[in-house]
């Protein structure tokens, strides 16, 4: 897989997110191009010269954006409205998704056909279940997602229904607004 290589300008979100302790970035339509798919991709590289392993978001426009986490801003040393030097390479393995810890409440005590069809997908569709229920804006938006999700699963389910992976008709992965008065 070709390696991706381009520099960007780091922004805290504004918004709906204005606040939040992650920044981001929007990846050069080039780069994007560069990518094996218009939907969410896991790369591994580095960024500002430290290695890091991240899942790139859709911006709904078929591009990509990377959310930048605390904790690799904080070792990188960048700061918001730093120009920042980036290098991946899709990974070769999907890792395994962190699974938010009320899902993960539901998926422990869901019935067995749930559980059972849980550990028997891939990662990228456990990545899938993830993000659908993260996805919604409103507290009561994810706790309907997360029982309709076991329940889907216990029906034997392998993938929500009607997720968008590239966010091209459903704008809930599309790219932050920029804090542009922020940083």
């Amino acid at each position: 897989m070709e390696r991706v290589r381009f520099s960007a300008n780091i922004f805290r979100p504004g918004g709906t997110d204005e606040g939040a302790p992650w920044m981001f970035l929007n990846l050069p339509d080039d780069a994007s191009q560069k990518l094996p798919s218009r939907s969410m991709v896991s790369v591994e590289g580095t960024f500002a010269g430290t290695a890091f392993f991240t899942t790139l978001i859709p911006d709904g426009k078929g591009g990509h954006w990377l959310k930048v986490k605390p904790e690799l801003s904080e070792v990188s040393g960048v700061r918001a409205g730093d120009l920042v030097e980036v290098e991946f390479t899709p990974m070769a393995k999907e890792p395994e998704p962190e699974v938010p810890d009320d899902f993960q409440e539901a998926l422990d005590s869901a019935p067995e056909k749930a559980q059972e069809t849980w550990r028997s997908i891939t990662p990228l569709a456990r990545r899938d279940w993830v993000f659908w229920v993260v996805s919604g804006k409103k507290a009561e938006t994810r706790v309907k997602r997360i029982s309709v999700a076991i329940s889907k699963m216990t029906a034997g389910n392998r993938r929500p229904c009607c997720f968008d992976r590239t966010g091209m008709y459903d704008k809930s992965l599309s790219s932050p607004i920029p804090d542009l008065d922020g940083g």
